[in-house]
């Protein structure tokens, strides 16, 4: 039987902060605290909203008759690492430190770890956090573009990845080290990355516009057309930028993100919005297939994940892709919270143990590609 250690995870957004009560490895509790946007935009910095999102997250657990007092550990989502290998870390003194330098480039997730560290304290626990969405394990031969100053780096939906690759595994018998996987995490943005017995070592960069379109992102399109839009006098730089992270793919197309709207447009005969939806697949598709071969062929499983997965239409249809690869999986849905509570469940049971987060990033320039090449 699972020991009931008492886990608590949380996961920081623009306006609030998801959160989720383990005992072992079942959750028992998961609630949202919402935050006022205007006191939110009222603050200089991200981090000087660390005592307000603290007092939501536990007015929210006294409203639920929860509390933090025995808590084994707090295990949260954390950006603000820099690239690192993938796994559950301590949050010490070198990453609050890092996260709290004024000087370096903030995002809401770099909260989690400062708060992390702040319940931890106060409740006597220890603090963790999971495959940080700066996790870069790419193989040398990833980085490598036709510019000699430009490498790729990662940026993906590390930590849903990595967990339905876990579930898939221990469904299997196996651990997610022994497998080679393809992974395709399909929701308002797409990612498909190639995972190597437990590393990420290539992947489409949903930040930079690489990879297939999306319900909002325009997806990788020729450079030379970049730069003709660039300098066509008609985009300013934000607003060309909107245009790839959060105006493009289906929205562009279709003047919406939301597939069960295209799906019904579908269904009463639109053509024009068919076209788009199977190109989009289309795209997932291609490079599911290019990551299979980044794995050499040696994939025992093409899995689907994200919100979208549950379309059946998307699911069949990348099936008739990608099916000569290997079995093509669907465990739709996000399950962020249940990898941050399974992260830290790992290291408390003994089952693997933690990280020390150091600032030795895993890629630095071309001198660390040649090396390890």
């Amino acid at each position: 039987m699972d020991k009931k250690m008492k886990i608590f995870a949380l996961n920081i957004g623009s306006t609030s902060t998801k959160v989720a009560m383990f005992e072992g490895r079942e959750k028992v509790y998961e609630g949202k605290a919402e935050h006022d946007a205007g006191r939110i935009r009222s603050y200089k910095s991200i981090m000087d909203q660390k005592e307000m999102r603290v007092e939501g997250i536990k007015e929210l657990l006294q409203k639920a008759g929860l509390t933090l007092e025995g808590c084994d550990a707090v295990v949260a989502r954390c950006g603000g690492t820099g690239p690192i290998p993938g796994g559950t870390y301590v949050v010490n003194k070198t990453l609050v430190e890092r996260l709290t330098d004024p000087s370096t480039h903030k995002h809401n997730a770099d909260l989690g770890g400062v708060i992390a560290d702040m319940l931890a304290r106060e409740y006597g626990c220890r603090a963790f956090f999971v495959d940080s969405p700066e996790t870069d394990e790419f193989q040398p031969l990833a980085r490598i573009t036709g510019f000699k100053d430009v490498y790729k780096v990662c940026s993906t939906h590390t930590l849903n990845q990595k967990a339905v690759c876990r579930f898939y595994a221990e469904k299997c018998g196996k651990k997610y080290q022994d497998l080679n996987l393809v992974v395709a995490h399909i929701g308002g943005g797409v990612s498909v990355s190639a995972h190597r017995r437990g590393r990420i070592i290539d992947s489409t960069n949903l930040i930079k516009g690489d990879g297939p379109m999306a319900p909002t992102r325009s997806g990788e399109i020729q450079a030379m057309t970049i730069i003709d839009l660039a300098y066509s006098g008609k985009w300013e730089r934000k607003a060309l930028e909107d245009r790839v992270n959060m105006g493009g793919g289906l929205m562009d197309h279709l003047g919406t993100a939301d597939v069960v709207e295209i799906r019904r447009r579908i269904d009463n005969g639109d053509k024009y919005a068919e076209y788009v939806y199977d190109g989009m697949i289309y795209q997932i598709g291609k490079y599911i297939g290019m990551m299979g071969a980044v794995l050499e062929g040696a994939v025992d499983a093409v899995l689907l994940t994200g919100g979208i997965s549950r379309d059946e239409y998307l699911v069949g249809k990348l099936k008739k892709m990608c099916g000569y690869l290997a079995p093509v999986e669907a465990i739709a849905g996000e399950f962020e919270m249940e990898a941050l509570g399974l992260g830290a469940y790992r290291v408390l049971s003994g089952e693997e143990e933690a990280r020390e987060y150091e600032e030795e990033f895993t890629f630095t320039g071309i001198e660390d590609l040649l090396k390890d090449y």
